[in-house]
């Protein structure tokens, strides 16, 4: 029988057991860690739309000024915050225009009860607009007109207001989107981009005679016509042609087309373009061949009436 101690290490299985357990902390640590990381991300997530979500708790209430002069740093602080409610109120007008007509063109609203008939759904996407959100007709019509305007302006980097855009309203349903955008790109071009206000676009719309034509074409050069037509250097509708001849000018717009490298030139274009070459006093080649062509036809009138 033996006194001596037991110099052993123990069971062969502790070394295993307690391996385990480290690892099983270790995991623990790491799905807290994964936890703790996902809840940051949540709370950065929500805080992020938070700041953007729009609302009149975004706006800060009126108050007196603070005093006379330069504005307080918190005054201008509420100064950015009521331009970045304005912005957005510029920005939800043309999304309004654009959802009112994404559902008329796909009438959206066809299998919505009606909220005074329920018996029976939406017929038109006014109707829909005047129950539902209060919208006029009038108003629902105006909207949807101008939301193409306004996507095509601001993608020309031009900063076009809801109000300036509903006095080209009228142009567009009279002579096409393109005409519209070419009204408000005239006055761009003569007043200057951050010059455009509704009353001068108002007041362009009115100049146009009641008998102006125009081809729906490339917005630039409707603008160009429209100026043409303002400055009277330019007829609000065409002469009577002849086919053969409006064939054969047509054919020859093609080819300064081709030769421009621009997809079409519509006849009042070329119009416009002659009459500023005709009374380009630094360049007289125009009216010299006028001059020269007109007078051959003179002389030619005169042998033929001469003749028995």
């Amino acid at each position: 029988m033996s006194n001596g101690f037991d110099l052993s290490w123990g069971d062969e299985t502790e070394p295993e057991t307690t391996a385990d357990t480290l690892d099983a902390v270790d995991t623990t640590r790491d799905q807290h860690r994964q936890q703790n990381h996902a809840a940051d991300i949540e709370k950065a997530v929500a805080d992020a739309v938070e700041e953007i979500r729009p609302g009149l708790d975004k706006v800060p209430d009126p108050v007196e000024p603070a005093g006379e002069g330069a504005l307080t740093p918190e005054e201008r602080e509420r100064l950015r915050q009521c331009n970045d409610a304005i912005d957005l109120h510029e920005t939800a007008w043309f999304m309004l225009g654009k959802s009112l007509d994404t559902m008329a063109t796909g009438r959206l609203f066809r299998d919505t009860l009606h909220k005074l008939h329920p018996e029976r759904c939406y017929e038109t996407i006014e109707e829909w607009a005047v129950v539902e959100k209060g919208i006029s007709v009038s108003k629902c019509s105006q909207y949807r007109a101008a939301w193409a305007i306004g996507e095509i302006l601001k993608a020309r980097g031009l900063d076009a207001k809801p109000g300036q855009v509903r006095e080209v309203v009228p142009v567009r349903k009279a002579y096409g989107l393109n005409a519209a955008v070419g009204v408000y790109l005239l006055v761009a071009e003569v007043a200057g981009k951050d010059k455009v206000t509704a009353e001068r676009l108002r007041e362009t719309v009115k100049l146009l005679p009641g008998d102006l034509q125009l081809i729906e074409d490339d917005p630039e050069a409707m603008a160009k016509v429209i100026k043409g037509v303002l400055l009277d250097d330019a007829p609000a509708s065409l002469p009577a042609l002849s086919a053969p001849l409006r064939r054969t000018v047509d054919r020859r717009a093609v080819d300064l087309a081709d030769t421009l490298g621009r997809g079409r030139i519509p006849r009042q274009e070329v119009t416009v373009n002659l009459l500023e070459a005709f009374a380009d006093p630094k360049d007289t080649r125009v009216y010299d061949l006028l001059r020269e062509r007109m007078e051959k036809a003179a002389k030619k009138a005169k042998r033929q009436k001469r003749l028995p």
